[in-house]
């Protein structure tokens, strides 16, 4: 079943205010949410009936899904796997649907604002360097920057790697396109600048950004969960984005738009590490053992660690200084009660490793 709807826990709300207004944000995050979960019903519904309930795809934290055609063809970007596939079951011109969302795919630029991925209207905005620029080769082992090149490669495909499978009542015409095997260093070289501006403006290491950024998105900056998550480093607007306008002076939260700028998503989510390792685990004296903290954190929420270790903070803490840092992974990774945060830790912490030389 291709029903791709992630899951994404929401980080506790982590802001004190008056309880007037933590009532007003309450009831505004409620009816925010509510609709987003609306817009997603809706649309997993419309796929469901054109292309029947096992083929039911939409766009995801690691995965680009954009329809077209009036949703009878679709583009999808594995950014995890390096997999690209474009499929169609149009009835009237499949091949000429395939081929325009081919090169539309290939020439797709990084900024994601104006993209709407939960509709099939034609608003991808091409670029004078795409996103998939070098991560993608034609058949003769060429990156592809311009519209020439990307369809004399749509028109290789489609002579040469064309499939069909039925599902269903549907006879569904696919292409699949391999990313270069470097692909994830590509695209986290592509962010390394925003992210070394983020890094000493906030004096958070370069290799957890990064780390963050691969574990939450794989460098997709079109990434989006059903909890609504924004972006490169998957911010929330109504709790981390919430807690990174506070400190920078300003009341509210981040639109969307802004969260969904690669620059501004980067500078948010790198505040927001700050705020957990300075502010909210700044307690915590071992840099090792606040760098688990943190990375746990940043998945479920400052509190959620603490209580791992006690239902007093200070005590946490305290508890927590008392230990080497091998015995706060050991227990973070065992006994916090979210597995996906206890997942998390271990996924931040391994591609942490790989990023110690930048």
């Amino acid at each position: 079943m291709k029903k791709l709807i992630p899951l994404l826990l929401i980080a506790p709300l982590l802001v004190s205010c008056s309880s007037d207004k933590k009532s007003v944000f309450h009831e505004d995050w409620v009816k925010d949410t509510n609709g987003f979960d609306i817009l997603m019903g809706q649309f997993a519904h419309n796929i469901e009936n054109i292309w029947g309930i096992n083929e039911v795809l939409i766009a995801g934290p690691k995965d680009y899904v954009k329809y077209s055609d009036n949703y009878y063809t679709r583009s999808h970007i594995n950014f995890e796997s390096g997999k690209i596939t474009i499929e169609s079951i149009s009835g009237t011109n499949p091949m000429a649907s395939l081929r325009e969302a081919i090169i539309t795919t290939l020439l797709i630029g990084e900024d994601p604002g104006n993209v709407d991925l939960y509709s099939d209207a034609n608003d991808i905005n091409l670029s004078r360097e795409p996103l998939l620029y070098g991560q993608v080769l034609d058949n003769t082992g060429q990156p592809i920057r311009w519209q020439g090149r990307a369809g004399t490669f749509a028109d290789y495909l489609l002579k040469y790697k064309l499939h069909r499978r039925v599902s269903g009542m549907h006879v569904i015409w696919s292409v699949t396109i391999p990313m270069v095997p470097n692909h994830l260093n590509q695209r986290a070289h592509r962010y390394l600048p925003m992210v070394r501006r983020a890094s000493d403006q906030y004096g958070v290491d370069v290799s957890l950004i990064l780390a963050i950024m691969q574990t939450e998105s794989s460098f997709n900056p079109y990434a989006i969960s059903n909890s609504d998550a924004l972006g490169l480093m998957q911010v929330v607007q109504h709790t981390a984005g919430v807690d990174v306008f506070r400190m920078k002076g300003k009341w509210g939260k981040p639109s969307r738009s802004y969260l969904l700028d690669p620059e501004n998503n980067i500078d948010a989510g790198t505040a927001y590490l700050s705020i957990l390792q300075n502010n909210y685990l700044g307690g915590i004296t071992d840099p090792q053992s606040r760098r688990y903290a943190v990375i746990t954190a940043y998945n479920g929420g400052a509190g959620s660690v603490l209580k791992v270790f006690s239902s007093n903070k200070d005590k946490a803490v305290a508890i927590i200084n008392g230990m080497p840092p091998t015995e706060v992974y050991r227990i973070l990774v065992r006994k916090h009660p979210a597995a996906e945060s206890r997942r998390y830790l271990y996924k931040v912490d391994k591609a942490q490793r790989s990023y110690f030389r930048y």
